[in-house]
């Protein structure tokens, strides 16, 4: 749809959703808002106690989270107005979604990729275990190997070092690193690719493969990476690194190539029983880790941006999207050259129902920065690095290297989902009353 027939659809839906309100309501349109809003809030505030609170208050609070929803319905038919509020906020996300569209740029430059010759030697490590068995499903080890490539693939009964097989096979004559599994055993073996220089492909066989979503490829069939061999092209990437050793002197460091967490998630999958039921596991120990009755109190320094006692930390390699709720766990670009880093403090419902303004909400802090360093009040805090637990030492530092990692990819891939920008009402209006610039594709503003 041309840009500014998409804002004045938005211009016209938003307008249509006051009109049927006011039309329909009269002065009760204020009172059916307000209602909803509050119903929310209430909903939000629920939640947090169910995660923050043990028997009978959780029980009390779950009733509370699923019964405000309700009860809004509940107002609404009895006024005899549901119908109106339905259309009414039908309209207004056609607004929202059409004003959006209106605002879209094309998005912020492509990575630079060059074409390649197709490797001597690729060497590729596979994970049997990983995805619920896409390694044996999707016929990866056969496919691989009929295009010259060399295939270890994991014995689970025997624990490998994965990054030490990788090391090998270079010195062995390997100029191609690759790996069929999870986001985990992929930052392992893409800290060799850079350590000798040599490029890396992802063959997406994890069971979420945040990675391989970012750099654009087809997870619903991981073969298809294997293109990479025979008709490939290479871009750099950035790569975040966390130092596990108890001081920087020593030098050791994990890579990571989407995050490493702190805080209560990373605590909570520190348990044993975590594996066998993480659902219980988790809602056993989230009251205390979310009011800090257990658990280290983090103090995180992101360059200039400071964070006292949150609940959880984020760090990621490049920022993740904030502003697109669809878009949620994307990162629009790998080769930003800075780390994203994502602060959640809530010590209250009031603080947990202003989370319902994103990235405005005083409970969330978003930043990014070049290092990040996190610090305790013990010696040392668990850790979750692209889903692997860890115990390290604090102060934990966390820094990103710009373009250390050359990955090898298909020429054709389906590509990232362009981000949904921000609603701005102004520079809608302003798109629909323009008329040569907007119809050109241009952003009036």
């Amino acid at each position: 749809m041309d840009r500014r027939w998409a804002a004045r659809l938005a211009l016209a839906a938003g307008t249509a959703a006051l009109l049927v309100l006011l039309v329909f309501a009269g002065l009760r349109s204020v009172a059916l808002v307000g209602v909803g809003l509050a119903g929310l809030a209430v909903t939000a505030a629920g939640v947090w106690w169910v995660l923050a609170r043990a028997g009978v208050a959780r029980a009390l609070a779950l009733i509370l989270a699923i019964g405000a929803p309700v009860a809004v319905v509940v107002f609404y038919a009895v006024a005899g107005v549901l119908w109106v509020v339905l259309v009414s906020l039908a309209l207004w996300t056609l607004a929202v979604s059409a004003g959006r569209t209106a605002l879209a740029d094309p998005g912020p430059a492509r990575t630079p990729e060059r074409r390649v010759a197709p490797p001597g030697r690729p060497f590729i490590i596979m994970n049997p275990r990983s995805g619920d068995g896409k390694v044996a499903r999707f016929h990866l080890v056969d496919r691989a190997r009929a295009l010259g490539a060399e295939v270890v693939v994991l014995d689970p009964a025997h624990p490998q070092d994965v990054a030490e097989l990788a090391r090998r096979a270079v010195d062995d004559g390997a100029d191609l690193l690759g790996v069929a599994g999870g986001d985990g055993t992929q930052a392992l073996v893409a800290g060799v690719a850079v350590e000798f220089g040599v490029p890396f492909v992802v063959i997406c066989a994890g069971t979420r493969n945040h990675f391989a979503m970012d750099l654009g490829l087809d997870r619903e069939d991981p073969s298809t990476c294997l293109q990479a061999l025979t008709d490939g092209v290479e871009r750099r990437v950035d790569l975040g690194f966390m130092a596990v050793g108890a001081s920087p002197a020593e030098g050791r460091e994990r890579v990571f190539v989407n995050n490493a967490s702190f805080g209560a998630y990373a605590t909570v999958v520190q348990s044993p029983a975590y594996r066998g039921d993480k659902a219980r596991t988790t809602l056993q120990m989230l009251p205390d880790l979310l009011t800090h009755h257990s658990g280290p109190r983090l103090e995180v320094h992101a360059d200039s941006v400071a964070i006292d006692g949150p609940q959880a930390v984020l760090v990621s390699n490049n920022p993740y999207r904030m502003g697109d709720p669809a878009g949620l766990g994307y990162r629009d670009r790998l080769d930003s050259g800075v780390l994203g880093v994502l602060g959640v403090k809530v010590d209250n419902a009031v603080q947990a129902a202003s989370m319902l303004r994103g990235r405005r909400g005083p409970g969330l802090t978003s930043a990014t920065a070049r290092e990040v360093v996190i610090d305790a009040d013990a010696p040392s805090i668990p850790a979750g690095v692209d889903g692997e637990a860890l115990t390290v030492p604090v102060p934990v530092r966390c820094r990103i290297e710009p373009g250390a990692l050359r990955v090898r990819l298909p020429s054709r891939r389906p590509g990232v989902p362009r981000a949904a920008p921000p609603m701005n009402w102004r520079r809608v209006r302003r798109q629909a009353l323009t008329v040569g610039r907007a119809a050109a594709g241009r952003d009036p503003s």
